[in-house]
């Protein structure tokens, strides 16, 4: 089918007509499917059951530096559990800390210890957040009464020159990034972005770097990206203190009860474990125990990675086939297609996100809400919309992609109606 743009309006009337009746047959069915978030879809987590054997009431409850996992203590985590996740992140042992199931918790305590050692010290504060991003870092950053600054994302990260210009500005405490697979849009940043990063001469020495490394070793195809390690980048420039990074095994075993970890700086480190002591005697040892037995290394975490990307290579190819076959010649959408991580980016015409999504929930297909990829819930072209394929059953996923180009496509239409009076 020729682009929408070159059609008379007399065929886009027709056209609109025919997927309007698409559209009813859709509803009439009392669809329920959801691509809300990035959750692992029940296949993925039967992946992981056989670790719930991996400790038994026979089993030997010590460790290298705990007498007992089942007992109180052990504030930065068993010794394993830091070896298995600085492998992971490419860090050392000691510069790691292991945590509850949640990263994001231990991203929203590292806010708040900021806040009450530095941040808090200025009225005014600002962070950078490049858009489209993830809702959950603008919510923290919102919830801390933080000025947030959108930062445009490229092919190869966030606008640098921007960021570059910006840090000059001693207000501006840090930024959000997802370096690998980004949320929504797949992007990895180039060496260059790194370096960087790495390189920044902020106006505010106590600037930090909110390094999310979710999607580290999250990969979907046969050709995965690679990142360059932040913090061998940050050591050459004397920079050690400018980084935390974060990741987890919530979308490697169980989101309700993976493990959560950060790497940091020997100060940085410090900064938070004076915190933390009051905080909590320690977290879940039992449950690193757990892991550390299950996967024995880092090599047993990568074989295991390949099970989950035997399950979510046909989701995604799924997806990206049914906007390629039902969209690209239309000339009213544009859409990622990742290399790894949970999602699948797609900006529709400017000014018709938030109907598709309407559309798409009155049809029975929830969406993330459109204007969450960016700070404040406001995308100031209406346009990008976050598609999750991990969730729903594969049939349903089909489904549910076929509802969603229909959407698109009566959106653009009812827009190009307004303009041409149909």
């Amino acid at each position: 089918m020729p682009a929408y743009s070159s059609m008379e309006k007399t065929e886009l009337s027709k056209e609109l007509a025919k997927l309007e009746g698409y559209y009813e047959n859709y509803k009439s069915q009392g669809l329920s499917l959801n691509m809300a978030r990035g959750k692992p879809g029940s296949a993925q987590l039967d992946i992981s059951n056989e670790m719930f054997y991996s400790i038994t009431p026979e089993t030997n409850f010590k460790t290298a530096d705990c007498p007992d996992c089942r007992n109180y203590g052990g504030l930065e985590g068993i010794i394993e559990a830091r070896q298995l996740f600085a492998d992971i992140m490419g860090v050392e042992a000691k510069n790691v800390m292991v945590g509850g199931n949640s990263s994001l918790n231990m991203m929203f305590d590292t806010i708040a210890c900021m806040m009450e050692t530095s941040w808090g010290k200025q009225e005014k504060l600002k962070f950078l957040c490049p858009a489209p991003g993830y809702d959950r870092h603008f919510g923290i950053t919102q919830y801390f009464g933080i000025e947030m600054i959108t930062i445009p994302m490229s092919a190869t990260g966030p606008d640098m020159d921007m960021i570059e210009k910006l840090v000059e500005d001693s207000t501006v405490k840090g930024i959000w990034c997802v370096p690998k697979y980004s949320n929504p849009q797949g992007i990895t940043y180039s060496d260059e972005t790194v370096k960087r990063f790495a390189a920044l001469k902020p106006a505010a020495k106590d600037f930090r770097i909110m390094w999310d490394n979710a999607y580290i070793i999250h990969d979907i195809s046969d050709t995965p990206d690679t990142l360059l390690n932040i913090f061998d980048e940050v050591k050459k420039t004397g920079n050690e203190d400018m980084v935390f990074e974060f990741c987890s095994t919530s979308k490697i075993t169980f989101p309700g009860a993976g493990v959560a970890a950060l790497a940091a700086s020997d100060n940085n480190l410090a900064i938070l474990k004076k915190r933390y002591q009051y905080q909590t005697i320690g977290y879940d040892k039992l449950n690193m125990l757990r892991h550390v037995k299950y996967f024995g290394d880092i090599n047993g975490v990568l074989a295991h990675m390949q099970k989950h990307k035997a399950v979510l290579q046909p989701r995604f190819d799924m997806v990206t086939d049914t906007l390629e076959r039902e969209l690209a010649d239309l000339g009213i959408a544009s859409w990622t297609k990742p290399n790894g991580g949970y999602f699948v980016s797609v900006d529709v015409m400017d000014g018709c996100a938030k109907r598709v999504v309407e559309l798409c929930k009155n049809a029975g297909v929830v969406l993330t809400g459109a204007g969450a990829t960016f700070p404040y819930g406001k995308d100031p072209k209406d346009s990008n919309i976050r598609v999750a394929p991990t969730y729903p059953p594969i049939e349903e996923l089909e489904t549910a992609m076929n509802v969603f180009c229909v959407c698109v496509k009566i959106a653009a239409l009812e827009q190009l109606a307004r303009y041409t009076r149909m």
